[in-house]
């Protein structure tokens, strides 16, 4: 069942808050899932594409790098670029990933239709493991169809 609000002419169609729940219930169970591809993944997290954190699990016993005021902006810039290469999709083709090395860590984007798969990597993380992770990670986020939930 979904809502549906007329606020000064504008429709807005809302899910319910049970499908809510379900919904980030599920994104958060697939948050853990990601961890479990990998012993280098040190953080997974499905972002909307505002940046927003929907749900998001820190391998344990891991250090954040970010403080939290650093994670938000890193989550709007990445969200930011993901829409500015949708721009790009006629001409060259859909984003299948983009990878950032840093000096402490590797970072994976990998764009759904409308949310984006965030994910962190131990600094040693070799490219052969990189795009093994990245299947496993694409394959599940499509099939779930958690590339698209909350919009």
């Amino acid at each position: 069942m979904t809502y549906i609000l007329m606020s000064q002419g504008i429709l807005v169609i809302m899910p319910n808050r049970d499908q809510l729940r379900d919904d980030i219930l599920r994104t958060k169970e697939f948050c853990s899932r990601i961890l479990g591809v990998s012993s280098k993944i040190r953080y997974a997290a499905v972002m909307n594409e505002f940046g927003r954190t929907i749900a998001g699990q820190l391998r344990k016993a891991v250090v954040p790098l970010f403080t939290p005021v650093e994670a938000r902006n890193e989550n709007y810039i990445e969200a930011t670029r993901t829409r500015f290469r949708r721009n790009f999709d006629r001409s060259i083709g859909k984003t299948k990933y983009t990878f950032t090395e840093n000096e402490k860590v590797k970072i994976l984007v990998i764009p759904g239709e409308t949310n984006f798969c965030y994910v962190t990597l131990d600094k040693e993380t070799e490219l052969i493991e990189v795009e093994q992770i990245v299947k496993a990670i694409r394959k599940s986020f499509i099939s779930n169809k958690i590339d698209r939930e909350f919009t």
